[in-house]
């Protein structure tokens, strides 16, 4: 494995430092709660080591979500981003081949880079509203492919595909013998009708969620996959026994609580969603240097701005951070142009969404004059 660091990770708002951040527009995720929110203290729990594919009642309360799916076909784990890796590391090898969806989320990137092993990308294009091309991924379909890697509704620009266009693509990783990874962290953040989850269409699936976008509970590391291959998840057993054996049995209590209030959750923050969309919305209409595809699911967007040829994009990130207070993320973290960047609309609060759209906006103006 040779690891090297992600950008989006070098240049997290946590390395930065949050208090150096006024308008912080970067985050992937609603905004953090505490255990009061979900009107949770802790009970006096007994610390041994916990059930080794996670708590009973989280993988329950996670397998109802999918018609079919039972607690078996869960695997609890430390975060989306554990998920991804203990994925990756099992299915793909140096000799293998990867076909990935881009632009992503850096770990469904890295760590098959890491491994070695060739890797396909199947871009999308702001031009055609950033749709998959589903006749390019077949095409890159080789007989060492084991791998098909999409998020949905994707990170970052919340795009979705159709139900139809996600049933032709278990249907292609069923009859290529491949597997199709669906990355569905924003699953419970759609803007319209939720697909279903994708494990429970074919046992060629594998589905990765977590708590961390859509509940805004990062700091308890609690994601997931699921998958109809039992012989598979056996796989992905062995891979997390020997990471970690378990996970936390303080996480995972917390992580079974707050989804049994799944539904009164969600109920609340559709309206947050609709009303920061609808800024966001304004916003691109008000400025005509901005323009978007509009996301349909999540809380980010991946809007990109009108720029002379000459614009010094280190220069303007780093001024809209130093002298704006606004901070976001760059094309650059998901190897796109540098006019892109993902916004994330509801972690800030109304106020400082509205200031910092409205810094990038004056930050805009101000690096295109020196153009001239």
């Amino acid at each position: 494995m040779n690891y090297t660091r992600m950008l989006i990770e070098k240049e997290s708002p946590e390395q930065y430092g949050y208090d150096k951040i006024r308008f912080n527009l970067s985050e992937s995720s609603i905004r953090d709660r505490k255990l009061s929110d979900f009107g949770l203290t802790m009970p006096d729990l007994l610390l041994p080591y916990g059930e080794h594919r996670g708590d009973a009642r989280l993988r329950s309360l996670i397998a109802a979500q999918g018609k079919d799916l039972v607690a078996e076909d869960v695997l609890v784990t430390a975060g989306a981003a554990g998920a991804l890796f203990i994925i990756a590391t099992t299915l793909l090898a140096r000799e293998d081949h990867l076909v990935v969806v881009r632009p992503n989320y850096a770990t469904n990137i890295e760590t098959p880079r890491a491994i070695g092993c060739e890797i396909d990308f199947i871009d999308l294009d702001f031009s055609t509203g950033f749709e998959l091309d589903l006749d390019a991924v077949a095409a890159a379909i080789r007989p060492n492919t084991r791998c098909i890697s999409i998020t949905c509704p994707h990170n970052p620009t919340g795009s979705m595909i159709t139900r139809a266009d996600l049933e032709a693509l278990v249907r292609l990783a069923e009859n290529s013998g491949c597997r199709l990874l669906v990355d569905e962290t924003y699953r419970d953040l759609i803007h319209g009708h939720a697909l279903p989850l994708a494990a429970s269409l074919s046992p060629s699936v594998i589905s990765v969620s977590s708590l961390s976008k859509a509940y805004g509970v990062p700091g308890i590391r609690v994601g997931w996959i699921s998958c109809r291959d039992a012989d598979l998840m056996e796989r992905f057993l062995a891979a997390k026994e020997q990471i970690g054996i378990c996970g936390s049995i303080v996480d995972e209590w917390l992580a079974a609580s707050i989804l049994e209030q799944r539904d009164t959750f969600l109920t609340a923050q559709a309206p947050v969603l609709a009303e920061r969309l609808a800024i966001m919305r304004d916003w691109v209409a008000s400025d005509p240097l901005i323009e978007w595809v509009e996301p349909k699911g999540g809380v980010v967007s991946f809007p990109r701005f009108r720029h002379g040829a000459a614009f010094d994009f280190d220069d303007f990130y780093a001024d809209l951070l130093e002298s704006y207070g606004t901070y976001v993320g760059p094309g650059h973290w998901f190897e796109m142009p540098r006019n892109h960047m993902r916004i994330g609309f509801v972690y800030p609060l109304e106020d400082e969404l509205r200031g910092g759209l409205a810094a990038i906006s004056a930050a805009i103006r101000k690096h295109s004059a020196r153009q001239v």
